[in-house]
């Protein structure tokens, strides 16, 4: 009760002495039902002065008497009779209309609400339904046992004001359906320029602000935008915007020559089918949207004063949560303090940009000291904080905390998506939740994506609208024509006096309705039944699965499998998706002797003009090492150097194992690989560290004397140690190129055979590493320390003058040895990028890296060859980028001729010149060279410039793009291009989450676009085809019709067989062709890449195709009919009887050719005859001349289709019919079968080739020339990769020795924050914060009486601790 009371005088306020709480371990020991219990509290939240006491209101028992009960009557501050309290307060009574309090007494029990306690659902409903409109706010924790004083408000400096925005926000449509709809928080202030106001401990008041929940959705769709987002998406096709106006006019009475509902119908039929694809892929989306949002966590509460088990979606802004190692971060949060020394942590932040390595994180030294839940519920302050946005890698913020101004920085912040590693426990304040943090803001709402050959068609479509807006106004004036020039002869029409300007407007409408066919309805049904078949092919491929992760390939949005195919550009980010970002110790050279755990094959130790080459096993090492010699010396010391020269931590597993966590992977390759051979780093200690040696069968510790740190201008690492016997020694590992200078020219005996093994290893795509030593004497460390304490001090250029210092101890090295380490690639990396390559795809790589990086990856994944020719755009103006882009472009066009191949140049530009040419003026020449390279590689670049990079393509050119990454910094690169391809590899990842498709590893991207993207175009543009044909080869005679019945409108064909046309007789072939044919094999797609630039070129689908398509259904459609009037021109279809055929019996005879030509069609364009196509062509031929007798005798006596009645005797029982369906579809067909055997035998196409070689199993025998090709290899990766070494040190050039000097791995911290002794094992589970029974090392756990109960201590009257 935060409130005030007022003296008997009435003028001076005190505050109120205490508050009620429920007390459950009361309340919980008998009837819970029964029994309401409650305790007393002050304002801060601590156990009231006075003596504690249950209050059982059930008892109908006064305050008074409770808390007076067991106690001296004068001890109660409440009764009337204390004169010592008397003068001071008075009996009160709890207002029920403000919360104050006035003079009286209390009433009782009536007056104390029970918060949280679920009323009768009558009135739960109510109260749900009132709650958006009364601002009564919502229970914030979740916490449904908890109670309080009734109509609590709190009070505030601008109460009124408050008051003011919330009644007028109560009714504000647009606030209610963000909030409520569309899942929106209250919007910040951000236009006034104002912070983020949050209240640390204070759940009311950041309640107030309306802040963004912790729920999140990456689902296309939700309940309130299904219907127009859904309903826009489709009626964007103009195709459906035809049938919707054809389904208007059909309405029209006197208008339609055919049922008015056929097309409704159809319409509806394609718009349920699309919509249940759309919610089934939606649904997915939504359930793994849920498995996140209901993990669980922990949330201190404000009322019980520890941490409850919450799921993520309960937290809210301000909440301080606790996260555990290995955990996932819920939300965006400001570290407060952790289990580690100085509030260190570690994360990782796979998710977020796809690394593996960790990154260092440290709270304030202001709040490092609430290391417990005590201590967290003293935390009274405010964080002022930017506004959410979408920079991961910056932050602004104030956090105001006892009065004082602490800056927060992006040190302080973690964000959601991160992982909790190397650290028990951390406690963070929440300042972004949902769809605010930067996570969430780098995923934009899921675009709706349209393919190339979606846009093809509505444009078709807009073409056909014009012809057959051409073809009803010929007809409509051919009506009118007839009509005054043969009017005296129409007389039975009764016609006469009817407008002929009305007449032609409405024959307009009447023949868009028969001509409407031309645009198939049915053609959208079966594509959407296809692409989602291709989507199941695709997810069920085996081959695309991942054994070892367990993940299978996903498509989220089935609607662009066709653009796999045609892709032409991929935007590659690198860490996580080309490499595992995981180093492995491969070889080391020690004492001019190479050394590897397994010989390759030809590559044993042997001598060439002096020098030792090729390889010697560890175990060899291990043996030479137990000797007590100059050569076992200098192994002992290379591997301490490895053990001991670096920034990891170690971290013990419940095995007993050690995992080592590194912020740099390289340094936990060396650490592993000296632990592998039998030197393992076990304990850091701020001034020490402590490995144990197998060799000696001992621990030893070794006393850290300095360190001098990397820098990206030093290149170079050192560590100055003393030794168990006192020696000094200097360690220092580099680059050889920073080494070698620092040299002792007289003690260098190694330095020539090291030089060729690292030319060896340079040749393999290894990183390489020097390692180097020297003895200090103690007299030399004590003037030198000194020198180095007074740089180390100093406020001038302190940096340049610990180098300059560093550069005297330096000196007269002995070079030791060198190591490898390799950059362990995603499987078949080298190979995939290779086969797209070939395939006509350009590939660009996107990274953060820097550019000597960036390239040794492009030449281990095959990005870049050694003939290759590296331009280089490294520039720090933008004059001097535009003079650099300019100079290469013109060049490269002056001397084309003398360029041998454009496939020789890659293109290497940094982030700063990145930024520059992007700007409008220089983007062309980016682009334009660009375009000229076979690779590109982008280095130091943001994810937002990954994003304008893919965008700018995308404008500038007509070419599909494909984006793949694996974190949250490239979803904004995913989500720009046509298609986006997420690495589901590890579980949570944003990028997969965010993108059309989902693959384990990079190498699936190969059958993902060669095999299934090259298929799924084909078939579509196969199906989408001959969907148009057939329709244009049937209704195309109505309009050949209207010349011979005078334009009257007259329908050939019965209107419910025309409608059957489309549902029955020809709709089986193109679904049958979109999902089973295959016109070359997946082993010879995989095997010949350039097959998929068919799919580059538009081979199978564009502008001149359709038309080609369309002018053919054109051709049949003449044929069938012209052909039609001839067989029937002067009524040869007799029945016994002597009558003549009519109308219905030859509309039957023309319906029945053009259902054999279409399916000989289909036939024809057929690549591969399977069960399913026997049914689907010749099955739909026998099923329509079953079905037409069954129907043509029946239906008529139903009254449908009465046209029908005798139809069937004259059609099945004459050779005319009979005749003509042979002779005409002959006819027709032979002109496709002409072409199609000259296509094929004198201007074929690539595929023709293959699919002869496949048919006739015609194998390949190409030379390889592989042995060659390696031995060029070698020569040129060794030139190439000389310069690029050097890589294993710390990614932070910054805090190395402070990181060091704070870790002490054999301190833990217990359940209190307090620090005791990790024993044996300092990361057990059993000294984890927060373990259940766990009080050893707790100063506060008490036996007896003095016991934790629930919230509070119960004490007797002689306890009393510090503190």
């Amino acid at each position: 009760m935060s409130d005030h009371i007022k003296n008997q005088n009435g003028d001076k306020e005190v505050d109120t002495l205490f508050d009620i709480d429920f007390d459950y371990d009361n309340a919980n020991k008998e009837n819970q039902k029964s029994k309401k219990a409650y305790s007393l509290r002050d304002e801060q939240g601590n156990d009231n002065v006075f003596y504690q006491e249950v209050i059982d209101l059930n008892k109908n028992d006064s305050i008074v008497n409770d808390v007076a009960d067991g106690r001296v009557h004068s001890e109660n501050p409440f009764n009337s009779t204390n004169s010592a309290v008397a003068d001071d307060y008075e009996f009160f009574n709890w207002n029920n209309d403000n919360g104050s309090i006035d003079g009286d007494r209390f009433k009782g029990p009536s007056d104390l609400t029970k918060i949280g306690s679920k009323p009768n659902i009558l009135k739960r409903t109510f109260n749900k339904i009132k709650q958006p409109f009364t601002g009564s706010s919502a229970n914030l924790d979740g916490d449904d046992n908890r109670f309080e004083m009734s109509q609590y408000n709190k009070v505030t400096n601008n109460e009124d004001g408050d008051a003011y925005v919330n009644s007028r926000d109560r009714f504000d449509i647009k606030i209610l359906f963000n909030r409520y709809i569309l899942r929106k928080g209250k919007p910040d202030d951000q236009e006034n320029g104002e912070p983020r106001l949050i209240y640390l401990n204070d759940s009311n008041s950041n309640g107030l602000m309306r802040y963004s929940n912790n729920h999140i959705s990456t689902t296309k769709y939700n309940f309130a935008t299904f219907l127009p987002k859904f309903l826009f998406q489709e009626f964007s096709k103009y195709a459906n915007l035809f049938f919707l106006f054809t389904c208007i006019i059909q309405q029209v009475p006197n208008v339609s020559p055919t049922n008015r509902y056929t097309t409704i119908g159809t319409l509806l039929v394609v718009l349920v089918v699309s919509a249940v694809k759309e919610l089934i892929e939606d649904i997915k989306r939504a359930n793994s949207d849920k498995e996140l949002n209901y993990s669980k966590t922990e949330i201190f509460s404000e009322m019980d004063g520890t941490f409850v088990s919450r799921r993520w979606i309960d937290i809210r802004v301000g909440d301080i949560i606790k996260v555990k190692s290995e955990e996932a971060i819920p939300a965006d949060i400001i570290l407060l303090s952790s289990s580690e020394p100085e509030g260190l942590c570690y994360i990782e932040t796979a998710n977020l940009d796809g690394e593996t390595n960790l990154k260092i994180k440290q709270s304030r030294s202001e709040t490092a000291p609430y290391l417990s839940s005590n201590q967290l519920s003293s935390i009274r302050g405010k964080i002022m904080s930017e506004h959410p946005n979408s920079s991961l890698y910056t932050y602004e913020g104030t956090l105001v905390l006892n009065g004082h101004d602490i800056p927060l920085s992006p040190d302080q912040m973690i964000l959601r998506g991160a992982t909790l590693r190397n650290t028990s426990w951390v406690f963070g304040a929440v300042i972004f939740t949902g769809h605010e943090t930067k996570l969430m803001r780098n995923a934009t709402a899921t675009p709706i994506k349209r393919t190339a050959v979606e846009r093809i068609i509505n444009m078709q479509i807009v073409a056909l609208f014009g012809i057959l807006i051409t073809l009803s106004v010929v007809s409509s004036l051919g009506n009118v024509i007839t009509l005054n020039a043969r009017g005296s002869e129409l007389s039975y029409l009764y016609l006469e006096g009817t407008s002929r300007v009305g007449l032609f407007f409405k024959d307009i409408l009447t023949y868009w309705i028969l001509y409407s066919n031309l645009v198939p309805i049915s053609m959208f049904v079966t594509v959407e039944l296809i692409k989602y078949y291709q989507a199941y092919l695709i997810s069920s491929d085996l081959e695309l699965y991942d054994e070892t992760s367990d993940t299978p390939t996903v498509v989220r949005t089935s609607s662009l499998v066709e653009e796999l195919g045609q892709i032409e550009y991929i935007f590659s980010d690198k860490t996580g998706t080309l490499t595992r970002n995981i180093m492995e110790f491969k070889s080391c050279s020690i004492a001019g002797r190479c050394y590897i755990e397994k010989i390759p094959e030809d590559k044993g130790a042997k001598m060439e003009n002096g020098i030792e080459v090729g390889y010697r096993t560890f175990d060899d090492m291990k043996h030479r090492l137990s000797d007590n010699d100059d050569e076992g010396r200098v192994i002992d010391n290379f591997l301490t150097l490895l053990a001991t020269c670096h920034t990891v931590i170690p971290e013990f597993q419940e095995d007993g194992s050690v995992k080592y966590q590194a912020a740099s992977p390289d340094e936990g390759a060396l650490v592993q690989g000296a632990a592998d051979l039998g030197y393992k780093f076990l304990v850091r200690k701020p001034n020490s560290i402590s490995i144990y040696i197998d060799n000696k069968g001992k621990q030893q510790e070794f006393q850290l004397l300095n360190i001098c740190e990397f820098n990206s201008t030093r290149k170079r690492m050192t560590t100055i140690y003393r030794f168990p016997d006192g020696s000094i020694k200097l360690f220092c590992k580099g680059a050889d190129t920073v080494i070698l200078e620092r040299m002792d020219k007289s003690k260098s005996q190694y330095v020539d055979v090291t030089l060729r093994h690292l030319e060896d290893y340079a040749s393999e795509g290894l990183r390489t590493l020097c390692l180097a030593m020297r003895d200090i004497s103690e007299d030399e460390y004590q003037e030198w320390k000194i020198l180095y304490d007074e740089a180390a001090t100093t406020l001038d250029n302190r940096a340049e003058k610990l180098d300059a210092v560093a550069e005297k101890i330096e000196k007269e090295l002995v070079l030791i040895g060198a190591t490898a380490i390799e950059d362990k690639l995603q499987d078949d990396v080298p190979d995939t990028i290779r086969i797209l390559q070939n395939a006509g795809i350009k590939i660009w790589v996107l990274t953060g890296d820097r550019q000597e990086t960036a390239i040794n990856i492009g030449m281990s994944c095959n990005l870049l060859s050694e003939d290759m020719n590296l331009l280089i755009v490294n520039e720090e103006t933008k004059e001097a980028t535009r003079e650099n882009l300019i100079e290469k472009v013109t060049a490269i066009k002056e001397h084309s001729d003398m360029v041998r191949d454009l496939n020789t140049l890659s293109l290497i530009i940094d982030g700063k010149s990145l930024g520059f040419a992007l700007e409008p003026d220089l983007e062309d020449y980016l682009l334009q060279l660009g375009t000229l390279c076979r690779a590109v590689i982008c280095c130091r670049v943001s994810p937002l410039q990954k994003a304008l990079v893919v965008k700018m393509v995308k404008r500038k050119t007509s070419s599909l793009l494909l984006a793949i990454g694996d974190g949250a910094n490239d979803v904004s690169m995913i989500q720009a291009a046509h298609v986006g391809i997420g690495i589901s590899g590890m579980e949570g990842m944003q990028a997969a989450r965010s993108a059309d498709f989902a693959i384990a590893q990079f190498k699936y991207l190969k059958k993902l676009l060669l095999v299934h993207g090259l298929w799924s175009y084909q078939r579509i543009a196969v199906a989408i085809l001959y969907s148009f044909y057939k329709n244009i080869a049937l209704y195309m005679t109505q309009f050949w019709y209207v010349f011979s019945n005078g334009f009257s409108g007259q329908s050939i064909i019965e209107s419910w067989t025309m409608t059957f046309y489309n549902l029955f007789f020809t709709v089986a072939p193109p679904l049958v062709m979109g999902v089973f044919d295959q016109f070359v094999s997946n082993r010879l797609l995989e095997r010949y890449p350039r097959l998929y630039r068919l799919g580059q070129k538009g081979q199978f689908f564009s502008v001149p195709i359709f038309w080609g398509w369309i002018c053919n259904g054109f051709y049949h459609s003449a044929i069938t009919y012209v052909g039609s009037i001839l067989f029937y021109k002067y009524g040869f279809a007799l029945n016994i009887n002597g009558e003549t055929a009519d109308h219905w019996t030859w509309g039957t005879a023309v319906y029945s050719t053009s259902v054999v030509i279409v399916l000989g069609k289909a036939a024809l364009v057929t690549n591969q005859w399977t069960i399913y196509t026997l049914i689907a062509i010749p099955g739909s031929l026998l099923f329509w001349f079953i079905f037409f007798p069954i129907y043509a005798s029946i239906f008529p006596h139903a009254n449908v289709s009465p046209e029908y009645f005798g139809v069937v005797s004259h059609t099945y029982g004459s050779g005319t019919f009979w005749l003509m369906i042979i002779v005409l579809p002959s006819l027709a067909l032979l002109r496709d079968f002409a072409w199609k055997y000259y296509r094929r035998m004198y201007v074929p196409e690539t595929y023709h080739v293959i699919q002869e070689m496949q048919k006739f199993n015609i194998s390949d025998y190409r030379p390889h020339l592989q042995q060659f090709q390696k031995a060029i290899h070698k020569v040129r990766q060794v030139q190439r990769m000389k310069k690029q070494r050097g890589f294993a040190f710390s990614q932070t050039e910054e805090g190395q020795e402070e990181i060091m000097r704070m870790y002490d791995t054999t301190q833990k911290r217990g359940d209190y924050g307090e620090l005791h002794e990790a024993a044996n094992n300092p990361f057990s589970d059993q000294n984890a914060l927060g373990n259940g029974n766990n009080n050893a090392g707790n100063p506060f756990a008490h036996s007896g009486t003095n016991s934790i109960e629930g919230d509070f201590v119960t004490l007797d009257r002689s306890d009393s601790f510090d503190i």
